[in-house]
């Protein structure tokens, strides 16, 4: 389609690694953890303690014991939220200037998260 601006590359997650969010909606609700990992592609992150899923694991050796092991599942990005460090809030987030680096702040309270 011509004029239509293309949305190929436009794979972007409001949360990077470290960052503390709180869960928005699912079975672990109002729950707060840590990304562990993003995947941006696929829109998803994995939090710390949070969607715990099972999977059962046959064993590769005679050594190793196969079993049901317990880990955290990928969710969506857009059901988490960025918690501020100030007010322990979940915060949108905005950008700013400070010298020559871009940074993120708080929407609620415009300190640097």
């Amino acid at each position: 389609m011509e004029g239509r601006k293309s949305d190929m590359g436009k794979n972007k997650v409001h949360v990077k690694r470290d960052d503390t969010v709180i869960v928005l909606s699912g079975k672990d609700k109002g729950k707060k953890g840590k990304v562990i990992q993003v995947a941006p592609k696929e829109g998803k992150v994995i939090v710390e303690g949070i969607n715990m899923v099972s999977k059962h694991v046959k064993p590769k050796s005679q050594e190793e014991t196969g079993g049901i092991i317990k880990g955290e599942g990928a969710m969506y990005a857009c059901k988490v939220q960025l918690l501020c460090k100030k007010c322990n809030k979940p915060a949108r987030t905005g950008h700013a200037m400070r010298g020559d680096k871009k940074i993120r702040v708080c929407k609620r309270c415009n300190e640097e998260i």
